[in-house]
């Protein structure tokens, strides 16, 4: 089966409606959405009723550490800028929406394969994985072959022997990597709604269990009409900036 997995929506209709389009494209027959589906972008109730659909469709979901915020409401400790987005963009969703939100795991498990949007060792506390001790750490807290984490905006692929040797690539967009079920991977595919690795293009990945392959991809879209709805609704402005060089 292949399932298309994305994360890190974050508000971005423009990025999501392509990539959707993209992997529907590819055959995707089932999908995983790993969690920041609001935050930086101008669009949360449209990605929010987008992934609404896509759950009651049987889609599995996790939550992110901004859908935790945006659920939860601003804390008065915060930066200005982040509580401005929180506060705007709860004030853009209704109460359903911020309940979805509010109720999504943090993690999801299906067979062999574990669904978590920071880590597999505490979800709950959204520490990063920046390299590869955070991987193997990550890898080491579940006997799940193969585990999908969002957060990082940048894809990349960890992994992990029996013998406890370790590894970790930079993928190539559109080219099937080898994922055999006697090592353990770590897939991070990279974010939909606003990749930091210096190129625009959204990314995702897509999961063939019994190829035991996985496919990153790189997804064009119209960052420029999605920067330009960040700006008019006065959101910050270096939201929108970010969009157009991928950082």
């Amino acid at each position: 089966m292949k399932t298309a997995v994305l994360t890190d929506l974050h508000a971005n209709r423009e990025a999501t409606e392509a990539v959707i389009a993209h992997a529907r494209g590819q055959q995707a027959e089932s999908w995983v959405l790993l969690g920041d589906f609001v935050g930086y972008g101008a669009d949360p109730a449209w990605v929010l009723d987008t992934v609404r659909e896509m759950v009651s469709q049987g889609a599995l979901a996790v939550q992110g550490n901004h859908d935790l915020a945006v659920a939860q409401g601003a804390s008065p400790h915060m930066r200005p800028e982040p509580r401005y987005v929180i506060d705007w963009t709860r004030g853009h969703l209704d109460a359903a929406q911020i309940d979805f939100l509010a109720t999504l795991p943090l993690s999801a498990q299906r067979g062999n394969q574990l669904f978590v949007h920071a880590n597999a060792w505490a979800p709950q506390g959204w520490e990063y994985i920046t390299g590869r001790i955070e991987a193997m750490r990550s890898l080491h807290a579940t006997e799940c072959r193969y585990t999908f984490c969002g957060h990082m905006h940048e894809p990349k692929l960890y992994h992990l022997s029996g013998t406890g040797k370790s590894g970790d690539f930079v993928p190539t967009p559109g080219v099937p990597i080898p994922v055999p079920a006697h090592r353990q991977w770590l897939v991070i595919p990279g974010s939909v709604g606003q990749p930091r690795d210096g190129n625009p293009a959204a990314c995702y990945a897509m999961f063939d269990d019994e190829a035991a392959t996985v496919t990153y991809h790189r997804v064009p879209y119209d960052h420029a009409a999605a920067a330009a709805k960040i700006l008019a609704a006065e959101l910050p402005q270096r939201l929108a900036f970010r969009l157009e060089d991928g950082q």
